[in-house]
């Protein structure tokens, strides 16, 4: 196997002459398979984007508060992307925010999310996101056993948004 050196300039390159080729009728599904399953079953497809609700919330240039987002799961070419990056190699920690700035799909009505955006969220809505990633791409799902700590009882809670009290 021969070795090669990656730089930002490549990489996309290096993914794509290496990338599977998928047959025309595997790369878009028919939205009425969804449909023609009879009642009563399941749907066993992968969900591949979760929404969320950030904790305070990020505040444009405008002063508008965008809350609500969603998050897409990640792929192999995303975690390998910020190693390249020079801002990550500089600086190890620079590493989330480059990583949230490529799955994160939407917030508010923000759909192109970039460092810049990450960078200029509270240190509590980053930490939120980060075990959000953590949860959607390890476990594939938002929810949390929790334990009360009066009557000590278990119950599930979903991490993906909303307050006590809200439905």
């Amino acid at each position: 196997m021969r070795r090669r050196t990656v730089t930002a300039g490549n990489l996309e390159e290096i993914l794509q002459a290496t990338a599977p080729a998928t047959p025309p009728e595997q790369a878009a599904p028919a939205p009425a398979a969804a449909a023609s399953a009879p009642a009563g079953r399941e749907d066993h497809r992968l969900r591949t984007e979760f929404e969320f609700e950030l904790p305070r919330g990020y505040v444009d240039e405008a002063g508008t508060l965008h809350r609500h987002g969603s998050m897409r799961l990640a792929t192999a070419r995303d975690e390998l992307r910020p190693q390249i990056d020079l801002r990550v190699k500089e600086n190890p920690a620079y590493l989330s925010v480059v990583l949230l700035s490529q799955v994160i799909t939407r917030l508010g009505t923000v759909t192109d999310v970039h460092a810049g955006i990450v960078e200029r969220m509270y240190a509590t809505d980053v930490a939120f996101l980060q075990d959000f990633y953590r949860r959607v791409n390890s476990e594939g799902h938002t929810r949390a056993a929790v334990t009360c700590p009066h009557c000590e009882g278990g119950f599930e809670v979903d991490l993906s948004g909303g307050r006590l009290g809200e439905s």
